[in-house]
């Protein structure tokens, strides 16, 4: 499984053409990020686009902006080691040889003692660093772990490389081994998925609730007969909605006796280490009765209503 390699080209302009690396973890039901059904709806140019997250992005830009610095600490790393180390590439392109609506970006490629190796920079949050293993394993988390394998399958190669910098402290690198059982299954499902789904325009089977409501946004009226897995998940449910109401029900009462004891005091303190705080902060609030009553115009015509299918379950005889 070589590759061909699109050197010269540039990064692809439409992510609707083909599948990235990015894109395998999708397929597979494992992101965090965004379901199959999700990823179709972009790859059939059908997504709502949604209004950039200000943080994310300047999460992304910042992680962008430190990619050179990370390699600089791999390479310098490797060689107070007494490794052999040569940059060769950065942020190349490669095609699939057997299937070219496959590509990848490889953050960059290093001649390590002799074997060309692919790599990848990724700049984590402290509070995501749990999902990562011990340095100089493989144990990273699955949804790169499935982009890596995505790459490692497409350039042919047998190791990747990965330069991890958590928060601005922790360095650290991990080795992804080429396991062509993983990834005979991973392009079977990125086959499956292109073939089945985007060319034959057929939408993906729903994975979680969201998916769901907008797959079935629109009742037709009629009824069903559940089955046992289904009339078992319905018992279930309830029995979890009357927890998550006792809970409920329970935190108001703990929360209740912590601030009567704390009264005016902002600060609730044990042994002299905090314990909790009760202090004052605005709560900006759009006043909707206040706009309607005083600019009718104005509130009807930035009004939207939206139709929502809702599940409720029935009280049990």
């Amino acid at each position: 499984m070589g590759a061909d390699e699109s050197k010269g080209l540039g990064r692809p302009v439409d992510r609707s053409l083909f599948v990235g690396g990015s894109d395998v973890a999708a397929i597979l039901g494992v992101s965090p990020w965004k379901t199959p059904y999700e990823l179709w709806l972009e790859k059939m140019g059908r997504a709502i686009k949604e209004e950039i997250d200000p943080a994310r992005q300047k999460r992304f830009d910042r992680g962008h902006r430190l990619e050179p610095i990370v390699l600089d600490m791999l390479i310098d790393r490797l060689k107070d080691e007494g490794r052999d180390v040569e940059l060769i590439r950065r942020n190349e392109y490669y095609t699939d040889a057997e299937h070219p609506f496959m590509k990848c970006e490889i953050d960059f490629e290093l001649m390590l003692d002799g074997e060309h190796v692919n790599g990848d920079c990724k700049t984590v949050h402290p509070f995501a660093a749990k999902k990562w293993g011990e340095e100089l394993t493989d144990e990273v988390p699955i949804e790169y772990a499935a982009q890596f394998m995505h790459g490692l399958g497409i350039t042919g190669r047998r190791r990747c490389i990965v330069a991890t910098l958590i928060g601005m402290d922790d360095f650290l690198i991990y080795e992804i081994e080429r396991d062509d059982e993983t990834i005979s299954g991973i392009r079977s499902r990125v086959v499956q998925f292109w073939n089945e789904c985007v060319l034959a325009d057929m939408a993906p089977d729903p994975i979680d609730f969201d998916d769901a409501r907008t797959i079935y946004a629109k009742a037709d009226g009629t009824s069903i007969e559940a089955d046992t897995e289904t009339r078992d998940a319905v018992f279930q449910l309830a029995d979890v909605k009357r927890r998550i109401k006792l809970l409920e029900e329970q935190e108001e009462d703990l929360s209740f006796r912590i601030v009567d004891f704390m009264r005016p005091h902002a600060f609730l303190k044990v042994g002299g280490h905090d314990l909790c705080s009760w202090k004052n902060q605005n709560d900006t609030r759009l006043d909707q009765k206040a706009l309607e009553a005083e600019l009718p115009e104005v509130f009807a015509k930035f009004r939207r209503t939206k139709e929502i299918r809702v599940l409720r379950l029935k009280k049990q005889k």
